[in-house]
């Protein structure tokens, strides 16, 4: 078992959807999305510019008390003098707390923002797209990056720009007091600029490879926990164990690198305006003995110079938090920026109410990673299913049957043809409103940690949430016949009945059990097109034969296309096509196709070795 980084992008990893934007342009991006909450975040940098401002204004205060009180010796001046830099303090902590209390929100309301965001978008983007994306990948992005952008602008952004204006003024002001003293202090701190650009190349790429890597952890341990059976049963939770250890070590050299990176950082911090402090301190001393500052004076530079440094020393860790949220932001518009190829056509209609015929005009598919050298894998498929009739597709392993069925509802588009319902193509109408009228059943049944009774009525929002007694009632009705149907009476032996909540992904349950609920829930629909993809593989004979005997009342009424992997399921059928090559070899009746068609008696004989 072996580790790839999430920058070499193989299949089934987050391939890099565009080249990573430098921090400050990348940063810049947070805003549009904010504006709902800009007044208050402007209010709060105000806020922090006011406590700036305070104090800055304490030094002048002891530069009064220096010069005024205690060089006259007026003691009666002190305590007012002293009650007024206490005052100037609580007024600056005040102002910082009415800061942090503002800012909050426009960050919460930012990262609900854009987890709402991300949430719609990968709900509208392509099967294919989450096919070639790690989980672990996009849940960190949902939950871990933007969180990451949160803390930046509520915190980071604000002390940043409020640093940065105080730094401003905080030099102009020693300029006033002196401009020898200003200036040494000032040339001594310009080697900041250079270590922060060079730290700023460094910690970019730490923080992009840390939170990559992240993803792929996630990955694995999300893996590891869904997959526990398999790891349990083949005796493999030790080489789980390597691999998940192996990536943890990477990610935690990672994580060492940027903790250094970041110590180096604070090094310089704190060094060098103590240096700019130590020369300053000794001339400043000696131009007051010669009478060229008043030690009053020399006192206000040297508490405005000793304010500044935390406002110097708040650069490592804000452009840390800064060069962290611009990476988290490249990698959320990886996502965000990811194209939605099944779209809408403007001005599409819902699909009209009408008998539900299924017509495939020389439709063709082929997967975007296809090689270019081969055949689309549907290479011209014709078939007509009539209003009402259950058609079988059958065909050997790899021919195409389940992408077929995937375009049915345009979880794929076809690359060329079209599909029609009631002569109308498929991709001209609402998505919402086709959905609702074709079903579909998937062999790998996937359940939700909610309620059987959620579960089943999953498509039937005109039934769920209601408190109208008659609502209610029709739903009860249409859980009942849809259990009965897919012979799921189980659920009723279950703690809650059909209340109970089912555990994550249904894994509680059988895969016979599984798959029932699945049937039920595409009965539920009351759809005008069925489309079942082997939904009974695995049933044992006796349930299977109660579920085809209580689906034919189904399939009586609703035009049904079903992907047969078993010779009983194609008894169902009305008529059987024959998916071969990337096309329907021969459509007729079980007893037709078994007379005429050899490829056709090749197939049935191996569907009934499998079953055997």
């Amino acid at each position: 078992m072996t580790v790839q980084s999430a920058q070499e992008a193989p299949r089934g990893t987050a391939p890099l959807a565009t080249a990573p934007l430098g921090t400050v342009r990348s940063l810049r991006r947070v805003f549009p999305l904010i504006q709902g909450a800009m007044p208050r975040l402007i209010i709060g940098m105000i806020i922090a510019l006011a406590a700036a401002a305070t104090a800055l204004t304490i030094p002048l205060a002891l530069r009064w008390l220096v010069e005024n009180p205690l060089a006259t010796g007026d003691v009666a001046q002190i305590l007012p003098a002293v009650g007024l830099i206490f005052i100037l303090g609580l007024a600056e902590v005040t102002f910082i707390y009415l800061r942090r209390w503002l800012v909050l929100g426009p960050g919460v309301f930012l990262e609900g923002k854009m987890r709402n965001s991300i949430f719609i978008h990968l709900q509208k983007l392509p099967v294919s797209f989450h096919d070639s994306w790690q989980s672990g990948q996009l849940l960190s992005r949902a939950m871990g990056d933007i969180s990451t952008v949160r803390r930046w602008i509520s915190f980071a952004f604000v002390q940043l720009f409020t640093s940065t204006i105080m730094l401003i003024a905080g030099f102009s002001v020693l300029f006033a007091y002196n401009g020898l003293l200003g200036l040494i202090f000032l040339v001594a701190s310009l080697p900041l600029i250079v270590i922060s650009l060079r730290f700023q190349r460094r910690f970019t790429k730490l923080a992009r490879s840390t939170q990559d890597q992240q993803g792929d952890l996630a990955t694995t341990v999300e893996e590891s926990v869904h997959g526990i059976r398999v790891l349990k049963s083949f005796g493999r939770a030790g080489e789980a164990l390597e691999e998940f250890l192996d990536q943890a070590a990477i990610l935690r050299g990672t994580e060492l690198a940027k903790g250094r990176a970041n110590g180096q950082m604070w090094f310089w911090m704190l060094l060098i305006p103590d240096v700019g402090f130590a020369i300053a301190l000794p001339l400043g001393i000696y131009q007051a003995s010669l009478g060229n500052i008043n030690v009053g004076t020399l006192i206000a530079f040297f508490a405005t110079a000793a304010l500044l440094k935390g406002p110097m020393q708040s650069i490592a860790p804000m452009m840390s938090m800064s060069i962290e949220a611009g990476s988290a932001l490249n990698r959320y518009y990886d996502v965000m920026n990811t194209p939605i190829e099944i779209l809408e056509v403007r001005g599409a209609q819902e699909v009209p109410a009408g008998p539900g015929a299924l017509v495939f005009e020389d439709v063709h598919f082929r997967y975007e990673d296809s090689p270019a050298d081969h055949a689309d894998l549907l290479d011209g498929v014709n078939l007509s299913i009539a209003p009402g009739e259950t058609m079988a597709l059958v065909g050997l392993t790899g021919s195409g049957k389940t992408s077929l069925t995937a375009l049915t509802t345009r979880l794929f588009d076809v690359t060329g043809g079209r599909i029609l319902i009631d002569g109308i193509d498929i991709r001209e109408v609402t998505i919402d409103s086709l959905r609702s009228r074709v079903a579909m059943a998937f062999e790998d049944a996937t359940l939700f940690s909610i309620s059987v009774r959620d579960n089943v009525l999953l498509g039937r929002e005109d039934l769920t949430d209601s408190t109208d007694p008659a609502l209610q009632e029709r739903a009860g009705a249409v859980l009942d016949q849809s259990l009965d149907v897919a012979q799921a009476d189980f659920v009723r032996s279950l703690p809650l009945g059909v209340d109970s909540v089912i555990g994550e992904e249904g894994l509680n349950l059988s895969g016979g059990q599984r798959q029932r609920l699945a049937l039920a829930r595409a009965i539920a629909m009351e759809p005008s097109i069925l489309v079942l993809d082997d939904p009974l593989s695995a049933l044992d004979v006796t349930t299977e034969a109660a579920v085809e005997k209580a689906l034919r009342q189904v399939l009586a009424t609703t035009t049904a296309l079903i992907v047969a992997h078993r010779p009983s399921t194609v008894m169902l059928a009305d008529r059987v096509a024959l998916l071969h090559e990337g096309r329907i070899l021969d459509v007729g009746t079980h007893s037709e196709l078994l007379a005429r068609c050899p490829e056709y008696r090749n197939v049935i004989a191996s569907l009934e070795e499998e079953k055997r």
